[in-house]
């Protein structure tokens, strides 16, 4: 009487709840998985395409935050070489007949700045690069063997990038007249920063926008930059907390409500004389 107990038992299961006794279904992938088998991607020295896919070949779209990020909408293919580099993504997938998420974060090695205001009459003078996404990250290679500004494309503006850590000297650069022999309320440049990084990348060439302003004070910032000061904050995805703009400027009532993150790159930074 008992082993026709325990047998029964074995059976209902099967009975009511028939997948739960199919064994095809226990190497299925997990649904609330995604991911690219590894989490850091470095660029590569090839001359072709550098095409990571998901681990799980899925039907349905692939959407990738922040915008820079060279994805392929079905399949979910990521074109390192064609993507910003040093930010961090989120990939979201969307299965085809559902509208449940599952996403996976992925980074794409080299450096970024923060987009910030930087007060001179304070000592804030140096801007400092943040490596793979993370602030708590050191440079590999620093001092010895990796390389920046490459070619002089920033020195040669006046923009003053130190060639062995990447930082930026804002006092040298308004004393180098990058701005004028009295820099101009209001003015801007932009340049292009290439480096050679000593980490898996072997050395390949990278390479960041910056943009560069300067004010007087920060009260004399434009709205609209204020605003995309703001609407940035939600596109660096874990790299600083979010303490870039001084907080009477957040308060400004010319200031709307965030209603789209704007693109990440060029990453701004703000200098203001006093």
């Amino acid at each position: 009487m008992i082993s026709k107990t325990i047998h029964l038992l074995f059976i209902l299961p099967c009975i009511f709840f028939p997948a739960a006794c199919h064994k095809s279904d226990v190497n299925q992938p997990p649904v609330n998985q995604l991911s690219y088998g590894d989490s850091v991607f470095y660029v590569k020295n090839q001359a072709t395409d550098y095409i990571v896919l998901p681990t799980e070949t899925r039907t349905g779209k692939y959407y990738g935050f922040p915008e820079g990020i060279e994805l392929d909408e079905n399949t979910g293919a990521v074109t390192i070489n064609k993507s910003e580099t040093g930010l961090r993504y989120k990939i979201s997938f969307v299965p085809n007949g559902s509208t449940d998420t599952i996403s996976a974060m992925i980074i794409i090695s080299g450096i970024n700045y923060y987009d910030k205001i930087y007060n001179l009459s304070n000592n804030d003078t140096l801007a400092l690069p943040v490596y793979n996404a993370n602030a708590q990250s050191s440079i590999p290679g620093t001092n010895s063997n990796s390389i920046f500004d490459e070619g002089g494309g920033c020195n040669g503006e006046g923009i003053a990038v130190n060639i062995n850590d990447a930082r930026i000297n804002l006092a040298q650069t308004i004393r180098n007249g990058t701005f004028g022999p009295t820099p101009a309320n209001g003015s801007q440049k932009e340049v292009e920063l290439r480096y050679r990084i000593s980490d898996p990348s072997q050395k390949a060439l990278n390479s960041l926008k910056v943009k560069i302003y300067y004010f007087n004070t920060a009260a004399d910032m434009t709205p609209d930059l204020i605003q995309l000061l703001k609407d940035r904050q939600g596109t660096i995805l874990r790299a600083a907390p979010r303490t870039f703009i001084v907080p009477e400027i957040l308060a400004t009532e010319s200031v709307t409500q965030v209603t789209k993150a704007a693109k990440p790159r060029p990453p701004c930074i703000f200098i203001v004389g006093r």
